[in-house]
């Protein structure tokens, strides 16, 4: 009896090898299907903080909100809701399209004669892929080439921090949480039988890491999506005539789940707004 006793007093103070993993997090899932939610206190992942500041060099490019969100997928960065401030990053940073959404703060410095007065920030969000140059050195041309750490600013932005005619400027950066207006945005193209679906306007961390779904009628369970490119993500499920539940999971670990934020009436090319990360 004791022996038996010892064995189920074990089992139960045995550590649960799974708990970090995406599926453990959503059976601790608290509160209604459409609000903000978190993973439990057994995940090591934290809420995104203002990390360390990093040197870099910053140069600006030419575009219009329709050009700015290219390589990310974002469409007019305006109407999407990023506005001007955003950013084209070399691949170190753009990581083939990961880090669209994250958020950084740059300042430009030790330029008395082109950093603007005061040495103001600017918050930008990254919205586009800056290809490296291999005809031309990293230090004279090729400031994208790897492995150097490059933001090619959207020109709006850059005119905040620096004088045009420098070209280029040395900067300050760090990445920090993303202040966004609204819910995240779901915008479905493609047909019956291939979804594409854009995830954009994410608050936190911003980088968007993973995406599920699920209806209400034939599609119950989550479904995961596929990064296609930047932040469109693909599926083969049969989403039409479903009421549709999106779960969002960022670069630190949280999740934010939009309940029911797709109507079972959708058609291709609407975009819903649903819940945000704080």
């Amino acid at each position: 009896m004791s022996t038996l006793l010892l064995f189920v007093v074990t089992l139960f103070a045995l550590p649960n090898a799974h708990a970090n993993t995406w599926s453990h997090a959503a059976h601790n899932m608290v509160g209604k299907h459409d609000e903000m939610v978190s993973l439990g206190p057994e995940t090591p992942h934290r809420l995104l903080v203002p990390g360390p500041w990093k040197k870099a060099y910053a140069t600006f490019y030419e575009g219009n909100s329709a050009s700015f969100g290219g390589a990310c997928g974002y469409g007019d960065v305006v109407k999407e809701g990023y506005g001007l401030d955003t950013v084209a990053l070399s691949s170190v940073l753009f990581k083939n399209g990961q880090t669209c959404g994250a958020c950084y703060e740059i300042q430009c410095v030790d330029s008395h004669q082109w950093c603007k007065a005061g040495h103001p920030s600017i918050f930008v969000t990254a919205t586009n892929y800056c290809p490296p140059n291999y005809e031309k050195p990293s230090n004279n041309g090729g400031w994208c080439n790897p492995p150097r750490e490059h933001f090619d600013l959207a020109k709006p932005s850059y005119l905040k921090i620096a004088e045009y005619k420098a070209g280029i400027v040395p900067v300050q950066y760090r990445r920090v949480p993303c202040k966004k207006r609204g819910g995240i945005r779901f915008t479905i193209t493609g047909n019956p039988y291939f979804n594409l679906v854009e995830v954009g306007n994410v608050g936190g961390a911003g980088d968007v890491i993973g995406v599920q779904v699920k209806g209400d009628k034939n599609l119950r369970r989550w479904k995961s999506l596929k990064r296609n490119w930047g932040q469109k993500w693909e599926t083969g499920a049969m989403l039409l005539g479903e009421t549709l539940t999106f779960k969002v999971v960022t670069s630190d670990g949280r999740f934010c789940i939009s309940g029911n934020v797709v109507p079972r009436n959708w058609h291709f090319g609407q975009t819903f707004e649903g819940k945000n990360f704080t």
